[in-house]
């Protein structure tokens, strides 16, 4: 089938019918209000791109969203080489910080990263994808191409983008935890002891001072103080960096999605001391950000974790997405750790063969054991 691609440089000038049309059959991470909270949120350096795919006639058969980023190609880097990286940049600031163009969600996962028509074969829609980028990149001097991200039922895609000169590499896995509890006292119950006594021991902790929490739809009024928060986890964090979140992320987020997204407040007495931003999608809970007053370690974070789980099981969630790092504390609370696929290249012919290997050399992607939490394997 000969396609076509137009491209869009604004959400507002894609035709609201057929991006509608579309996304009804995917994520809510894939829908144009969702596209527009991060067009008109301000993130630091993201360029954002729509494509709509089309046959010949002008039939739309898929759409994608890409942007352009700058991005540390060593993000993953193993400790020893953050630390000397850390070194060179106090003098090279933009040090193997490069420019790229992404095809993805950029603030959470969505597998595959694009949506088609049934009776499109993914091969066609890889190539759309893929000629896209690649016309694009060379267009606009970028120098790397990353489509993200697959899961495990989306990794045969992997050969179809190898026909294009995709090399395919690890991303750090994301966490899920399928919700098989009528409510949280059942999820509870379903754990082995150990783990379960050490959730009933935070949380006793985390009472006895006081804390606790309040699930709210309309979060924009408190955009400056979310953002704040978050700010505050992400000065501090040792892994995975990258976008910078504004006030008016969280507020588009709040006026955009509605019902959909949601704040759990957590207070230490009457003082607001962190907060878990969600999404609802679908049957998921995404857990898409965390913020704190101040970082200390006081186990406030296992707390927030836990309550969201339950927070999720009382929404009547079948999953809940908990995210890129802090695995042991997820997997604590009975979190399967989910390997992520992603596609490189470069777009010059000559670099490209180097890159899966140099990719490989910079960054080290954990693999965390899996852990028996529950009682049997069907709890």
């Amino acid at each position: 089938m000969a396609l076509k691609t137009r491209i869009f440089d604004r959400i507002d000038a894609v035709p609201a019918d057929v991006w509608d049309a579309f996304a009804a059959q995917g994520s809510v991470a894939l829908s144009r209000h969702f596209w527009s909270v991060l067009e008109h949120a301000g993130l630091d350096g993201f360029a954002y791109r729509y494509a709509v795919v089309c046959t010949a006639d002008g039939a739309p058969v898929g759409i994608f969203g890409f942007y352009s980023v700058t991005t540390d190609i060593a993000i993953f880097a193993p400790a020893p080489l953050h630390a000397l990286l850390a070194a060179v940049r106090r003098v090279f600031p933009r040090f193997l910080k490069w420019r790229m163009l992404e095809c993805g969600t950029p603030i959470t996962i969505v597998s595959p990263p694009y949506v088609k028509t049934a009776d499109l074969p993914h091969r066609e829609m890889v190539d759309a994808v893929a000629e896209t980028l690649l016309e694009t990149g060379r267009r606009e001097g970028h120098l790397l191409l990353v489509v993200r991200d697959f899961e495990r039922e989306d990794q045969a895609l992997r050969h179809e983008f190898s026909r294009h000169g995709f090399h395919w590499i690890d991303g750090l896995p994301n966490t899920y935890l399928t919700v098989r509890w009528p409510d949280p006292d059942s999820y509870l119950a379903a754990m082995r002891s150990y783990y379960r006594s050490k959730l009933l021991k935070y949380r006793r902790r985390n009472e006895a001072a006081g804390v606790r929490h309040e699930l709210i739809e309309d979060f924009a009024p408190l955009a400056e103080m979310l953002c704040a928060q978050w700010m505050v986890v992400h000065t501090h964090a040792k892994e995975f960096q990258r976008e910078v979140l504004t006030p008016a992320f969280y507020r588009q987020l709040s006026e955009r999605m509605g019902a959909a997204s949601k704040v759990l407040l957590f207070y230490r007495q009457d003082e607001r001391v962190g907060h878990a931003l969600l999404l609802t999608d679908g049957e998921m809970v995404r857990w898409l950000y965390v913020g704190r007053e101040t970082p200390d370690n006081d186990g406030l974070y296992l707390y927030i974790a836990a309550t969201v789980v339950q927070t999720a099981i009382e929404l009547g969630a079948k999953r809940v997405e908990m995210g890129l790092t802090t695995y042991s504390i997820k997997q604590d609370l009975g979190a399967e750790v989910v390997p992520i696929g992603m596609a490189l290249r470069a777009t010059r012919a000559w670099l490209n063969p180097f890159v899966g290997w140099g990719y490989g050399v910079l960054n080290s992607v954990p693999r965390p054991e899996p852990r028996q939490v529950f009682k049997r394997a069907e709890d």
